[in-house]
Parts: C-alpha cells; sequence; structure tokens
C-alpha cells in the first residue's frame, strides 16, 4: 500500500470518527445541534434508538435515495454512514451531560470547531461525499438549482421536521450554521492530500463556491 493511500484512508476514518465525537460533543452541550443532529435526535426521541443508531438509519435511506439520481458512492459515502453513528454512541456512552453555560458553551464552541476539522480530513481524503452531500450534489445536477438553493431547502426541511419531532435546536444551531463552512475551508486546507493527476491539492475553493456544509 503507498503511502498517500495510507495516508488517505487514515484522514478518512479518523476524520468520520471525529465527526461522530464532534457531534455528540454538541449533543452534551445542550446548546442545538447541526441540523442533520436534530433530526437525528427527533427521530432519537420518537423511537428510542440511541442517536448513532438514527444516523446510521437516516444516512442509509438516504444513500438509497441516491439511486434515483444516479449518484455513485465511494468508500468513503458507505463508511461515513456507519463510522460516524458508531462514534457517536460511543461517545455518548462517556462523555456526561454539562449543566450551566460555564461549560455548556466552550463545549459547543469545541465541538464545532472539531466537526470543522473531522469535515477537513474526511472531504480531504477524497473518497467520495457523505450520503447527504451527495443528495444534494444529485438534486443540483437533475433539476438544474443552484447547490446554494438545494442546500438551504434540504437544510431547511431536515431542521423543521426534527424540531417538530422534538430535536434541539438553539443557539449552537445557528453558530454552527455559521462557523462550519468558514472553518472546513480552512481545515480543507490544511489537510489536503495531492491528488494524483496533476500534484496540485484538493481544491477547497469548491466548498465555498457551493456553500457545501459537510455530511
Amino acid at each position: 500500500m503507498s503511502r498517500e493511500l495510507t495516508r488517505r484512508l487514515l484522514q478518512l476514518y479518523i476524520g468520520l470518527a471525529l465527526y461522530g465525537v464532534s457531534s455528540a460533543v454538541l449533543v452534551r452541550a445542550g446548546l442545538g445541534l447541526e441540523p442533520w443532529g436534530v433530526l437525528h435526535q427527533g427521530l432519537a426521541e420518537k423511537t428510542g434508538l440511541t442517536i448513532g443508531v438514527v444516523s446510521i438509519i437516516v444516512g442509509a435511506v438516504v444513500l438509497l435515495l441516491w439511486i434515483p439520481i444516479r449518484q455513485r458512492p465511494g468508500l468513503g459515502t458507505v463508511s461515513n454512514v456507519v463510522v460516524i453513528g458508531v462514534a457517536m454512541d460511543g461517545t455518548l456512552a462517556l462523555v456526561p451531560d454539562v449543566h450551566g453555560l460555564a461549560g455548556q458553551i466552550p463545549l459547543m464552541l469545541a465541538g464545532i470547531v472539531l466537526n470543522g476539522a473531522a469535515t477537513g480530513l474526511y472531504i480531504a481524503a477524497r473518497f467520495g461525499p457523505g450520503p447527504r452531500d451527495g443528495l444534494m450534489t444529485g438534486l443540483h445536477r437533475v433539476t438544474g438549482r443552484s447547490i446554494r438553493l438545494v442546500r438551504t431547502a434540504i437544510e431547511v426541511a431536515v431542521v423543521a421536521t426534527g424540531f417538530a419531532l422534538g430535536g434541539s435546536l438553539g443557539a449552537g444551531t445557528v453558530v454552527y450554521a455559521l462557523a462550519i463552512g468558514p472553518l472546513a475551508q480552512f481545515f480543507l486546507r490544511v489537510f489536503a492530500v495531492p491528488a494524483p493527476e496533476n500534484g496540485s491539492t484538493v481544491v477547497a475553493g469548491r466548498m465555498r463556491d457551493r456553500a457545501i456544509i459537510p455530511r
């Protein structure tokens, strides 16, 4: 196995694991979750399943939606479905709830920064988009609507549904929405792996242009 492939695989799985950890940290902070986390938590409240298991199920369902829009999954896509949910449940089993803003706010901020770093790690590994990002890009291609419009429509629908089901919507959700783009942009540059075709690195600017918030 080449050194580059080893690095990419390590980035992929470390990034996905840290993404699950960061999502769990936001749950324990109790100040609001990222958009898909709101949906996962709401479904977990209604079904009695753990939020990590719900994340896996939702990811698998979203992946099935790729079929009619002819999206092709990669190793990173399938791994995304499983690893994030497992890491999330594992972290929630170890980390207790935090009470009081003096602890909640730093924990929330740490979770958001860690999420940005995790995003940069696994996307820069270049093993394919997560199921939710693939749905977005596929709908963009099929409908001809802008990435920004498609993304916004999906996020609004997800947050509204999750909140109606009892998911946690709060200051953390707003801070996440504002901060994750710049954070992911920064960490994509930090963790960029040279592409074999021309020696260039992953084009972090693509994320900015498309307003992509990974998952």
